[in-house]
């Protein structure tokens, strides 16, 4: 099930903060959702929507030893309010945003660098609408990208930047450096705004939603402000590692599709484990 919600408002003194569709495109932004039931309205943030949803997560299986994925050793370094400025300078070149592009709609999220030659991760309802992919930079370049792999069970999915080289892969860290309390930051493209940093502190650990016959397990959640479009992008410790990949909002209602800090990431445990069978599967 899907919702449509219209371009956030820019005076025609500043540019959109995105490229207009084509001419003969609906004039909106699809971000795509599942609805949940319960007190609370569970948002995926692919990008926007009106009401709310999840996606399942069932966590299962080893890590091969074989991957692109940077993984952190010892324990992060604890920053001070002062040096946030510094972790979100290290990590920004590493988040990109997933654009796919159709001849009725075009869907928005984000997503981590994997690796120098453009292996993007993000979430697989950020990509599952199909159309034309491409991936824009940080520094504001846009290239053709096509999705190599898909997990619908983890909501994860890679995506392959074309004609790059030298980008910036994102360092992940480990399920057991994160605490309650830790501070972190998340980086993404909330409502299209490319480049942008919220911070907050892990709320709570290893959080378990039911979405009727769904259900997702295993994630932080934080009150670090997460909107639609962050699907995707990164939550990272004051070291700069990433320690889960944003994919959820709780909201209040049906009428309220912003946040209201209880977000949820995909712990980075997990998204290790999967982003190696991934490879496995595209390789194949």
């Amino acid at each position: 099930m899907t919702d449509l919600l219209a371009r956030p408002p820019y005076s025609q003194d500043a540019p959109p903060p995105f490229p207009p569709l084509p001419p003969n495109a609906v004039s909106r932004r699809r971000w795509p959702r599942r609805f949940a039931g319960g007190a609370v309205i569970l948002a995926l943030i692919a990008g926007g929507g009106t009401a709310g949803g999840l996606i399942a997560d069932h966590y299962a299986g080893t890590t091969p030893a074989a991957s692109t994925v940077v993984q952190a050793t010892g324990t992060p370094v604890v920053a001070q309010n002062n040096s946030l400025a510094a972790v979100a300078a290290k990590v920004s070149p590493s988040i990109v945003t997933v654009v796919l592009d159709s001849a009725a709609e075009s869907s928005l999220g984000s997503g981590v660098i994997l690796s120098a030659d453009g292996l993007i991760l993000t979430n697989n309802h950020v990509v599952a609408s199909g159309g034309t992919a491409s991936v824009r930079l940080s520094d504001g370049r846009t290239v053709p990208a096509r999705v190599v792999a898909t997990d619908t069970t983890h909501d994860l999915a890679l995506v392959q930047a074309t004609g790059l080289s030298g980008l910036i892969p994102a360092t992940f860290g480990t399920n057991d450096s994160v605490a309650v309390g830790d501070t972190v930051l998340a980086l993404g493209a909330p409502l299209g705004l490319e480049g942008t940093v919220t911070s907050g502190i892990v709320s709570a650990l290893d959080r378990e939603v039911s979405t009727g016959p769904e259900k997702l397990t295993g994630l932080l959640q934080t009150d670090a402000a997460i909107n639609e479009g962050n699907s995707g992008g990164a939550l990272v410790d004051t070291s700069g590692n990433v320690i889960g990949i944003n994919v959820a909002i709780a909201t209040a209602g049906d009428d309220s599709t912003g946040n209201v800090g209880v977000g949820f990431a995909i712990p980075a445990d997990t998204v290790t484990t999967v982003i190696n069978q991934l490879e496995a599967q595209a390789s194949r």
